[in-house]
């Protein structure tokens, strides 16, 4: 891992999906961390707190190693240490679990319904909670989105083959294009699908 923690796997889609998470970290501006997000009743911090919890979960699902040691649904919104200092071993965790899985493997646990994924579904189910979450704490503080949509189209893939079964307890209903609408392209289709509007502020 470098100073700027690029930890790296044989999974690009987690890669990038990791790098995004890092900048939009690294962006939030002084005094940014309490502003409102996308997530509904939680701000930057309780975000930020919540997917490094989730990144966590997909690594202890992976390894049997510890899990977070703070429910990421229910975020304190208080840190103890620096934001890096929360996410950086999250990233590391789930980078070195997804780093020793095959493309070819059929069946790895993770951290939601129906418990097993192949690795390529669930190393996407995990680049979707960081990628969207990155988006989450970019869009708050006034940062660009980190969702491309190369990127975005990949995860919209994904996410559509997980979230209706946990969409009731994860996400909010899927919403429509809006007639005329300027938020058009892949990234856009997929925050839609994830029940967060493109265009928020």
């Amino acid at each position: 891992m470098s100073e700027h923690g690029t930890n790296s796997t044989t999974w690009p889609i987690l890669d990038r999906a990791h790098a995004a998470l890092r900048t939009a970290v690294s962006g939030v501006p002084d005094g940014g961390w309490d502003r409102p997000t996308p997530c509904a009743e939680w701000n930057v911090t309780q975000v930020l707190q919540h997917a490094a919890g989730d990144q966590l979960g997909y690594a202890s699902s992976l390894t049997g190693g510890p899990g977070p040691t703070e429910n990421p649904f229910a975020p304190s919104g208080k840190l103890t240490d620096s934001p890096e200092a929360l996410l950086e071993p999250a990233l590391a965790a789930a980078a070195a679990a997804w780093g020793t899985v095959d493309a070819s493997v059929q069946e790895v646990r993770v951290p939601l319904p129906p418990g097993t994924m192949t690795a390529p579904l669930g190393v996407g189910a995990c680049a979707l909670d960081a990628a969207v979450h990155a988006w989450d704490m970019a869009v708050a503080t006034g940062q660009p989105s980190p969702l491309d949509d190369e990127l975005a189209r990949q995860l919209l893939d994904v996410a559509r083959q997980i979230v209706e079964p946990v969409r009731a307890f994860a996400f909010a209903p899927a919403l429509e294009a809006e007639a005329g609408g300027a938020e058009k392209g892949e990234a856009a289709e997929l925050l839609r699908y994830l029940g967060r509007r493109p265009d928020w502020a």
